[in-house]
């Protein structure tokens, strides 16, 4: 099971004092609006910052996609990746998707920690 590019997304309350923190570490915004939310990259390495969106850290998973958003040639579709989960007992929430295409949800680990499978592809 294939899960595509990893990143943490991270509730900020300021997105520009973030993002200029996060700067200052080498990375350097590579996707997002630059009001709202913000893509910061450094190598491989993927922080997502998003003001106002939700309460807590999430650990995100972009079936699909490589570390640049480049979309890769195989790779294990999120409804296959849902249905292999849910077959392993796991909760499935926030079911979003059709039957091919962009798709997510989101299962939570044992300590309350949400992780998204959010496939653009």
């Amino acid at each position: 099971m294939q899960l595509g590019a990893f990143s943490i997304s991270l509730p900020v309350k300021d997105l520009q004092a973030s993002m200029a923190f996060y700067e200052k570490l080498g990375f350097h915004r590579f996707g997002g609006d630059g009001e709202h939310y913000a893509i910061m990259k450094n190598g491989r390495a993927l922080v997502g910052l998003f003001q106002g969106m939700f309460k807590e850290h999430i650990l995100t998973f972009n079936p699909g996609w490589d570390e640049d958003a480049n979309t890769l040639p195989e790779f294990t579709d999120v409804r296959q990746i849902k249905e292999r989960l849910k077959a392993q007992g796991l909760e499935v929430l926030q079911e979003a998707g059709e039957d091919s295409g962009p798709g997510s949800f989101v299962v939570v680990d044992p300590d309350g920690n949400p992780v998204l499978i959010d496939q653009h592809v």
